[in-house]
């Protein structure tokens, strides 16, 4: 069976991409910094726990990046989607309970997808007057998230957390915050909410809102 060229165009890009990297993804990023601001997609959290090395690593990537110059503000993202805690709060937690002062911080709280997370935080960054805008994030959430960003015409820089620099930055990884000022009562987790079928959709961007998200 042949395979459509539009296919097999965006199968050679896909794998153009995945095969780049991180490091020379990383020096492309700095020969444009510093960033006025970086967005920082979020993940689940449970009480009291950073729950995953994922949390701890993005977070810890934006504090060095912020400590290093790099990046001069922080957006985190994301609302509370699989846990009753709001993403881009619990992680802005984090962010100041680690250095970076609480003006330079700041949180989306509507995204429930990777592609809402650089959407609605990029509307928020440009609202705000940020100009050079970049999304810090693991390697494989930023190849998937550069995809989209390139197909739709979304001018943000990406820069993969470079693993080997993290280990070597000094940060405190038992720090402890109160989450409750995240915390949603009345929380409903996002499989009781959408079908595997529209949350599929939600993460290829298809969900995303038009207007502003209130």
């Amino acid at each position: 069976m042949k395979i459509p060229r539009v296919l097999y165009l965006g199968a050679c890009f896909l794998l153009f991409i995945s095969c780049a990297s991180p490091v020379k993804s990383y020096h492309k990023a700095m020969a444009a910094a510093p960033f006025d601001v970086i967005i920082v997609p979020g993940i689940p959290y449970q009480d009291r726990d950073w729950t995953s090395n994922i949390m701890k690593d993005r977070v810890a990537w934006s504090v060095y990046l912020y400590k290093k110059g790099i990046a001069v503000n922080v957006i985190y993202s994301g609302n509370a989607v699989y846990s009753p805690y709001i993403e881009g709060r619990i992680m802005a937690m984090y962010a100041i309970a680690s250095g970076i002062p609480g003006q330079h911080v700041f949180s989306e709280t509507k995204a429930e997808h990777s592609t809402e997370n650089l959407i609605y935080s990029y509307r928020m960054a440009t609202k705000m007057g940020f100009e050079k805008i970049a999304v810090a994030t693991d390697p494989n959430q930023s190849t998937g998230l550069k995809t989209y960003a390139w197909d739709y015409g979304i001018p943000v820089v990406f820069i993969p957390i470079l693993y080997d620099s993290l280990r070597s930055f000094p940060i405190d990884y038992t720090i402890k915050i109160d989450p409750s000022a995240a915390f949603i009562s009345d929380f409903v987790p996002l499989p009781q909410r959408e079908n595997i079928i529209k949350r599929v959709m939600g993460t290829l961007g298809f969900g995303i809102r038009t207007a502003e998200p209130e």
